[in-house]
């Protein structure tokens, strides 16, 4: 009985779902031309074929983003309760330093790798 109004939400949006997908392909104007079927990214015109070689920079650039980035996400609960618990237990901010301190140690072996270098 729990699970009553999850399930009529999950029904609610199921059909809202249906309702525009089958409403768009009743009412749009699907008229092909050669410039709407050409594919299109950031702007930029197409060169070349799908096996354009793409340097291993821009990955690397786009992992070490998203390491960083996730690591920074712990910060905010970090945050929240810092205040609070900061008083009775200084255990929280010797882990903080020694978080940051792994993450200052990863960011600098990064740059010595040299690895955010355009060349």
């Amino acid at each position: 009985m729990a699970y009553i109004p999850v399930l009529i939400l999950l029904g609610l949006g199921l059909v809202v779902g249906g309702a525009v997908l089958v409403l768009t392909h009743l009412i749009g104007t699907g008229i092909p031309n050669k410039k709407k079927n050409l594919p299109f990214e950031c702007g930029v015109p197409g060169m070349g074929d799908a096996r354009h070689r793409i340097s291993v920079r821009f990955y690397l650039v786009a992992i070490l983003f998203l390491l960083f980035d996730v690591e920074a996400i712990f910060f905010f609960p970090w945050a929240v309760v810092f205040k609070k618990y900061l008083a009775i237990n200084s255990f929280i901010l010797l882990e903080m330093f020694f978080f940051v301190a792994i993450l200052l140690v990863g960011y600098f072996y990064v740059l010595r790798k040299r690895a955010l270098d355009w060349d």
